[in-house]
């Protein structure tokens, strides 16, 4: 005889297999798009404060555990409404992308390596247990927008559309788990340059004691938990004369990164070439775009590439190593220091005037122009690629409106 199981199974048969949903994953092309009523003027360029205008629209798309992601949305740029116990306000469940659209030469916005946004964003989001999604399919969204906003894109030299792809957990808890709740959404803010009167050199207080990232911690990961714990540390060395902490870490005061930037240093060899130095991807440094492309950029030159200003007979060897702040004084003293600049997708590239540690100032080589040769050499070459004006290895991508 054979006893049914109240949900119609048979007792001592074999298990049924239980139904999974597979859960739906962000979609482009079910995408609706909302208009504004109407929509925002755009202020001159010259009035321009980064990450204060934004834009007439925004991206959304939500996720639940039940159904997964949503329909997107392109819709009014407007507040988000949360619930209070949402686990981006009780643990910082946020990641998030900094990446700018330009004008090309014929008229089409474009964008700069955004593959390698996208492929850092899904890291980001990975490490910390947010609801994966296709960042194919997230790109897509994200050239519909700028296609729709392009008026916003200031057609000047260094001018550009700031474009922040985000994610937030928003499980309705306080318990301490993963959030299986998300929203992932993108705004938009039209920057002119970062430095408005023109590049100067940046002054840098090496901080030790209070540190930016630490190994196997989430240095490497764009979070927003990395960033909070900067502002008591800048609040300081503001105080005492500098523009921004250059981050130390261990015993031997090596360095990891300047303010929310990476750091370079350039030396000079015994035999007239330069050697271009910045720290190791050891787990506690952002991978920054910026970065990658100042490294494929210096090493090709004079190979593959010539950089502006620099002579085609100068070869520049690049390093990944450890720079310790003995390093950096034992360059300076020999002579052998010639530049130390930063580089990051608001600034590209920024040269350092100025180090201060414990009791001791380094003062860099003095730079005609606010920025130093190699320096200002990847900055115009870096901005003409990214605008389009010079083709090198399909890095600018334009978007068809």
């Amino acid at each position: 005889m054979t006893v049914k199981a109240t949900n119609g199974a048979a007792l001592g048969s074999a298990p049924t297999q239980a139904v999974v949903q597979k859960l739906q994953d962000v979609d482009a092309s079910k995408v609706v798009v909302t208009l504004a009523e109407s929509l925002k003027p755009v202020p001159p360029p010259e009035e321009l404060v980064f990450g204060q205008t934004f834009t007439d629209h925004m991206v959304m798309v939500t996720y639940d555990p039940v159904n997964g992601w949503g329909t997107p949305e392109i819709k009014p740029y407007g507040p988000i409404s949360l619930d209070p116990a949402s686990s981006i306000f009780q643990y910082s469940t946020s990641a998030f992308e900094g990446m700018k659209a330009y004008v090309g030469p014929d008229g089409k916005p474009r964008l700069f390596r955004p593959e390698l946004n996208m492929l850092r964003m899904k890291r980001s989001t990975a490490r910390i247990a947010l609801p994966a999604f296709d960042a194919d399919e997230l790109l897509k969204l994200i050239k519909k927008l700028v296609a729709l906003e392009s008026r916003w894109i200031p057609n000047l030299k260094g001018h550009s559309l700031y474009i922040r792809p985000t994610i937030i957990g928003t499980r309705p808890s306080i318990g301490v788990r993963a959030s299986d709740h998300a929203i992932l959404y993108v705004i938009c803010c039209p920057t002119g340059p970062y430095f408005r009167t023109g590049p100067k050199p940046v002054s840098l207080l090496a901080v030790g004691e209070q540190v930016r990232s630490w190994p196997g911690g989430t240095g490497e990961f764009k979070l927003s938990i990395n960033y909070t714990p900067t502002f008591h540390p800048q609040q300081l060395a503001a105080e005492k004369g500098y523009d921004q902490c250059l981050w130390l870490l261990g015993e031997d005061s090596h360095i990891t990164e300047a303010g929310a930037m990476n750091f370079f240093v350039v030396v000079k060899r015994d035999d007239d070439h330069l050697d271009v130095y910045t720290p190791p991807l050891d787990g506690t440094i952002l991978p920054g775009l910026t970065r990658a492309s100042v490294l494929t950029l210096a090493a090709a030159h004079p190979g593959q590439t010539t950089l502006p200003y620099l002579p085609h007979t100068l070869k520049l060897h690049t390093h990944e190593r450890l720079i310790t702040m003995t390093d950096l004084f034992s360059w300076h003293a020999s002579g052998h220091l010639t530049e130390i600049f930063l580089v990051g997708t608001a600034a590209v590239v920024a040269t350092v005037g100025r180090v201060g540690f414990g009791d001791k100032v380094l003062e860099a080589p003095k730079c005609e122009g606010g920025l130093g040769p190699v320096a200002r050499a990847l900055y115009d070459r870096l901005t003409d690629i990214q605008e389009g004006k010079v083709e090198f290895q399909g890095w600018s991508v334009p978007i068809d409106a």
